[in-house]
């Protein structure tokens, strides 16, 4: 009797222990796709519990090294085993049959705590999923575990936290994940899940992507709901999949994307997605292609190792098929970026718990200030937001989303309009120019972060992909910036570039 087999037999019989240890498959969780995952479950090497047992045993094994994980699903086993007997009665694998995915801590997952790392939601456990949670779990998708971030997202230089302390690089311990989606970052690269979920107002996404040798996917503002999510500055917020590959980032994706009426942003997408995100996945999907280097980015004092991999980078993407604009100037760009944030932590945090924790005690900033932080940094920024309520630097200029506020619009149609002029596909710059920083040092050594500094206030779309290892084995990722609803282009440039180079490699956790 085969294994798989034996083991739809134990379901018909309830059995709910797992088999025994002579029948237990050994599977070798280092850089496991979806697709393959999928291949596995159709060929018989193993189910979604044997799979969901084997990453839940490699987690206590070896997390105590990086610290990433908060919570653990205690209904995982059981919602793999229901879609291991589904499977069995279909024959049919839904897009992410069987996937288990890492949460960041941010996202509303009915019944597991979401803290967004704080005391004061240490015990809130949502009585409903996040939308997107929801579209994963009809696709199929096993919530594993939630992930450790930055306390309320406030870092994009570290992922530390009063409910579960500080997350480590797993490249190098003594180095940061970056911030605020450390934890999703550092388990997905140490195999810790199939794929994960990140938020990024700023850098959260592409940042530890970049950091841990991951894809990460900022999306087009409006491309993505983002109910159900603990905010940090909605107005810039995306959540989206950070990933081992660039064609499991695009799955996740395409499941994610689409209308949601809670969140007005979405609508601005609508008639502008693709039903089939799958079809860019080219591997000559640099042939012919124009890339453009915007050198402000990666020339203002730079790290040599990192200017070095992006020079190399810039070769590749040659050799690859691709014609370089270099360097691409954006008239007025010095000027356009400044003074675009805006302090709107209050107004987004306090509609999120009227609408989700509704306690009477944790109604305001104020309340959650009351209750405290174990985060010097996190304790800082709290204070910070309670008299900070408008756009840095110009009191006076309303705030508004990135398709009605005049300066956000003029910043992303001076992009757009050199990128139209020039006949350009996409603009490329390293998503950090200098290296990780020391975990005992984030504040002094934190330096390079580019991601903040165009699509988080033009809306517009960036990946980050692996880009090559500095010295002390530290990560480097190549960005791409596309126009507003580009994701094709940008799926196909990344992963020709990403076919083409083959960066990725896990960590050696021991």
């Amino acid at each position: 009797m085969t294994k798989r087999i034996s083991y739809f037999l134990f379901l018909l019989l309830g059995i709910t222990g797992c088999s025994s240890q002579e029948e237990k498959p050994e599977i070798n969780l280092a850089e496991l796709t979806i697709a393959g995952i999928h291949d596995a479950y159709q060929n018989g090497k193993y189910t979604a519990e044997e799979l969901t047992r084997a990453y839940l045993d490699r987690i206590t094994e070896y997390d105590t090294l990086i610290n990433s994980i908060t919570t653990i699903n205690p209904d995982a086993i059981a919602n793999a085993r229901a879609l291991d007997r589904e499977y069995q009665e279909t024959g049919v694998l839904r897009p992410l049959h069987g996937i288990p995915i890492i949460v960041k801590d941010n996202f509303n997952t009915a019944g597991l705590p979401t803290t967004a790392g704080s005391l004061a939601l240490k015990d809130f456990v949502p009585d409903e999923d996040a939308p997107v949670i929801q579209k994963l779990k009809e696709a199929g998708a096993i919530i594993l575990a939630k992930s450790n971030m930055a306390e309320w997202a406030f870092s994009p230089m570290h992922s530390e936290s009063s409910t579960n302390g500080t997350t480590r690089n797993p490249y190098n311990t003594a180095f940061v994940p970056a911030g605020s989606s450390g934890g999703t970052a550092a388990a997905i690269a140490a195999n810790f899940g199939a794929v994960g979920l990140g938020t990024d107002t700023g850098n959260s996404i592409r940042g530890p992507s970049s950091h841990n040798a991951l894809v990460g996917f900022r999306t087009t503002l409006g491309l993505i709901s983002r109910t159900g999510i603990i905010p940090l500055f909605l107005r810039n917020d995306v959540d989206g999949p950070m990933c081992r590959t660039v064609e499991d980032a695009t799955r996740v994706m395409e499941v994610m994307t689409g209308y949601d009426p809670e969140d007005p942003i979405t609508t601005y997408s609508e008639g502008k997605t693709q039903s089939n995100y799958q079809q860019f996945l080219q591997k000559d999907g640099l042939t012919g292609a124009r890339i453009g280097v915007l050198r402000i980015l990666s020339e203002n004092d730079p790290d040599p190792e990192i200017s070095e991999l992006f020079q190399q980078a810039l070769r590749d993407l040659d050799s690859l098929g691709a014609e370089i604009i270099d360097p691409l100037v954006i008239p007025g760009i010095d000027t356009l970026r400044q003074n675009q944030w805006c302090a709107e932590f209050r107004k987004d945090l306090e509609r999120y718990l009227d609408t989700y924790v509704r306690n009477d005690s944790l109604a305001t900033l104020e309340d959650i200030v009351s209750v405290g932080t174990r985060s010097e940094f996190a304790e800082t920024r709290l204070t910070n937001y309670l008299t900070m309520t408008a756009r840095w630097g110009e009191n006076d200029v309303p705030c508004g989303n990135a398709y009605e506020d005049p300066k956000r619009i003029a910043f992303r149609q001076a992009i757009e309009n050199v990128m139209d002029s020039l006949n350009i596909d996409a603009i490329v710059y390293p998503s950090w120019k200098n290296k990780p920083a020391h975990i005992d040092a984030f504040e002094e050594e934190y330096k390079g972060d580019n991601s903040q500094v165009i699509s988080p206030h033009t809306g517009q779309p960036a990946f980050t992909v692996p880009m090559g290892y500095t010295r002390g084995n530290l990560p480097a990722g190549l960005q791409f910036l596309g126009r507003m609803y580009d994701e094709p282009v940008l799926i196909k440039l990344t992963y020709s570039y990403e076919q083409g180079t083959k960066h990725r490699k896990p960590p050696e956790l021991e």
